[in-house]
């Protein structure tokens, strides 16, 4: 085995020297006194990125909504047929109810015997049919409400599933819509660091760039070779120039994308589903280079962010919060895929 000694004091020198060498640390600047405050540039960098992360879980969280929205449409459904069965039941009993009291009175008493101390055999032949004529009438009564009562209760199975299905629903649609605005949240705060001046500075900026990349959200009408149903769908968009960008909106006062796309093409009397995503895939695929105002664009991927074709090569589009409903150059954003409604 080894010996243990018990170690040595520091010695006087020892000590001076680790007593400097805490002063020295002590001195050195803390890491958040280090850290520089991000520039105007950067703040509005992580803002986009902010918000362009929050249009996927935007989306996702349409599409659970319109779930949510089914689901609900169907418990209601269950549980007006469940009312209906009730009520049925409830009918049927009152009926049973006095057959069965009749049958009982009846029933006490042996046949023969009650043959023997009627004073009228014909009479009593006759009731005798009567009675088993409602016995007969009871009998397919208590079966008629055996499978009501079996009906019932898959029916109230049913509605069970439906309404736990429901509040899953809700819990997911609770858990992205926290995600957004927590992403949002995090965007204010970077905002809100900002001076005045400093903000004035990056709303000028942001303009500038807009202006030299061909991007407007001023009030303007179509004017372009769209007919038809795309015309009409065109005209309602441009109406909405201007609009704030909202995430989960489709309307009248602010749009989110897929909003902005769903309720233009509703005015012409299409019906699209609601998220991009849905509308990607109810949509008849169309080239890039066969692309027809009108036709819904892609940017990204298939379930990000979309809008709608005007012609020229630009497009019309809700973008992002902090934004309004404006005209773009189709390539201002990665094309992914357009379809056509």
């Amino acid at each position: 085995m080894g010996t243990h000694r018990r170690p040595k004091p520091p010695s006087r020198a020892r000590i001076a020297t680790i007593g400097m060498a805490a002063g020295a640390v002590s001195l050195l600047p803390t890491q958040s006194q280090a850290a520089p405050k991000p520039t105007v540039d950067e703040v509005r960098k992580q803002v986009e990125l902010l918000y362009e992360e929050a249009e996927a879980p935007t989306e996702e969280y349409n599409g659970i909504r319109e779930k949510q929205k089914e689901l609900q449409r169907e418990a209601e459904r269950a549980r007006e047929r469940l009312a209906r069965k009730q009520q049925e039941i409830n009918e049927l009993r009152e009926k049973i109810g006095p057959l069965a009291a009749a049958q009982y009175r009846s029933g006490g008493i042996d046949p023969s015997v009650e043959l023997f101390l009627s004073g009228d055999p014909d009479d009593y032949l006759h009731q005798a049919e009567m009675l088993d004529r409602t016995s007969s009438r009871q009998a397919d009564a208590l079966r008629a409400m055996q499978n009501m009562q079996r009906e019932l209760a898959q029916e109230r199975a049913t509605v069970q599933e439906q309404l736990q299905d429901l509040e899953e629903t809700r819990a997911k649609a609770k858990e992205k819509k926290d995600e957004v605005q927590g992403k949002l949240a995090k965007a204010r705060k970077l905002l809100n660091s900002l001076t005045a001046a400093q903000r004035a500075k990056m709303e000028a900026d942001q303009e500038r760039e807009d202006a030299a990349a061909g991007v407007s959200d001023s009030a303007a009408t179509y004017n372009g070779p769209a007919s038809g149903r795309a015309k009409v769908a065109l005209d309602f968009a441009y109406a909405q120039l201007g609009k704030p960008y909202e995430w989960g909106s489709t309307g009248p006062d602010s749009y989110d994308c897929s909003g902005l796309t769903g309720a233009s093409w509703r005015a012409a009397g299409v019906s699209l589903p609601r998220t991009v995503k849905q509308q990607y895939d109810a949509g008849r695929k169309v080239a890039k280079s066969d692309l027809q105002p009108g036709d819904i664009i892609y940017w990204y991927n298939d379930n990000q962010h979309n809008g709608m074709y005007v012609g020229n090569g630009k497009a019309i589009h809700a973008p992002r919060t902090g934004k309004n409903v404006e005209i773009v150059p189709l390539d201002s954003m990665p094309f992914f895929a357009a379809s056509r409604p």
